[in-house]
């Protein structure tokens, strides 16, 4: 069996991760408690302690607006940590899984992006993930780097909880609708890195894998439309949306107006195929909703 170590083990990919990966290997899920990403001593220790053959790295700094403010953690955790992982992951030969992020684009695209499109991140949080991405093509281990998009899922912080949150307590909403992107579920994600790993160890190939892919949901849509959306699908009494732009709503960081990623890449070589954005979504509320709305 397969030795996995999961960062982030309390996150949205993170926790999904856990039970999906059990089945290709012993999992050894780590959290802030037991390995904290600030602290470079304690990320070498766990990993010559458990000497992988698999590290996914679901841990990130993921407060946008707070980053802005807060540059310095936001480097330690994705872009210096990354690089401890990357050189540890070397030195035992384990494959390294690390998501990134839209984020790493500008946004001036009117087509999906593809993973040869320059980076050219507008906020310190995006900034902050090229450089765990620079950190671990410089080491030149065995690793794949997944960029995904507009994350939500049941735990956490994302845009899913707060619009249920919101629709229950407030009779109108003002919600941004000149950033495009595909929102994409947490549990998603993680079954396709689950698919993605199966595909790696029947190849034989996990130890030779080197990239950096795209993966989000197929489609694309507005922050104002995926709320209705979350909307329509699960709450009888809607709030009334207004569709506002970024101006209208300033944040301390800026964010790409478009940030769609191509999944084309990753399909023709993992045969991987993305479902709509709101056919996740749909399964998501459907499966979950008596969870969140307990």
């Amino acid at each position: 069996m397969k030795k996995i170590l999961i960062t982030g083990k309390d996150g949205q990919v993170g926790w999904e991760l856990r039970d999906l990966l059990s089945s290709i290997g012993t999992v050894y899920a780590y959290g802030r408690e037991e390995m904290d990403l600030q602290d470079p001593n304690r990320i070498r220790k766990v990993m010559r302690e458990v000497k992988p053959d698999i590290v996914v790295n679901a841990a990130a700094y993921t407060a946008v607006d707070r980053a802005e403010n807060d540059q310095e953690t936001a480097m330690a955790i994705n872009g210096n940590a990354v690089g401890i992982l990357a050189e540890e992951s070397k030195k035992n030969r384990s494959l390294l899984i690390h998501y990134s992020t839209d984020y790493v684009f500008d946004g001036m695209k009117s087509l999906p992006y593809c993973e040869d499109d320059q980076p050219n991140p507008l906020n310190i949080y995006g900034k902050s993930k090229l450089e765990g991405e620079k950190a671990i093509l410089a080491v030149g281990g065995s690793h794949l780097i997944l960029r995904t998009s507009w994350v939500y899922g049941l735990r956490g912080k994302n845009f899913l909880l707060t619009m249920l949150k919101l629709g229950k307590e407030h009779k109108s909403l003002r919600i941004v609708g000149d950033q495009i992107g595909a929102p994409t579920w947490s549990r998603l994600l993680a079954e396709k890195t689950a698919e993605i790993l199966r595909t790696s160890i029947d190849r034989k190939n996990e130890a030779e894998l080197k990239g950096v892919y795209h993966i989000s949901s197929a489609g694309s849509t507005s922050w104002f439309e995926f709320a209705r959306a979350i909307f329509d699908l699960s709450l009888q009494e809607k709030p009334a949306l207004t569709k506002i732009t970024s101006i209208d709503y300033p944040t301390p960081a800026t964010r790409p107006q478009f940030s769609v990623l191509s999944n084309d890449k990753i399909r023709k070589e993992f045969d991987l195929e993305m479902p709509d954005w709101k056919e996740s979504l749909e399964c998501c509320l459907k499966v979950n909703l008596g969870t969140i709305q307990s």
